[in-house]
């Protein structure tokens, strides 16, 4: 019983130490991730590649809101759909710009990859500030 009980402790607390999402590997990693995290639906890992700030969190919670009021046949469609890259701009080596859209609702977006403590994040940009 006691090698049963030490094998289930070592077994839950490996589980428990592995880190759910890897880190972006760059700019453009962190851009994909986060595009495809909010394509598919799931804003929890959206939200790790997501740079800390209010802004931001309400920036992602609307794009959340909006994807929600979608049927099941729309939300369908978006997890199909492809990223389309228009431009990545390099701003300095920790700052990058993209400017995208995706293959099914085909509007322009963009966001900027920051590298913030050695870590590729995200911060959801206003089109028109950008351009």
């Amino acid at each position: 019983m006691r090698l049963f009980l030490f094998i289930l402790l070592i077994t839950i607390l490996a589980c428990g130490s592995k880190q759910k999402h890897l880190p972006a590997e760059n700019a453009l990693d962190a851009g994909r991730q986060f595009i495809e995290s909010c394509l598919w639906g799931d804003f929890q890992k959206a939200a790790f590649y997501l740079a800390p700030g209010e802004k931001n969190r309400e920036k992602l919670d609307l794009i959340e809101g909006l994807y929600r009021q979608k049927d099941k046949e729309g939300r369908q469609q978006y997890r199909l759909a492809s990223i389309n890259l228009h431009e990545v701009r390099e701003i300095s080596a920790d700052t990058t710009l993209i400017f995208y859209s995706n293959s099914f609702d085909k509007t322009p977006d963009s966001l900027m990859a920051i590298r913030l403590d050695r870590q590729w994040l995200v911060t959801i940009t206003d089109l028109k500030t950008v351009r």
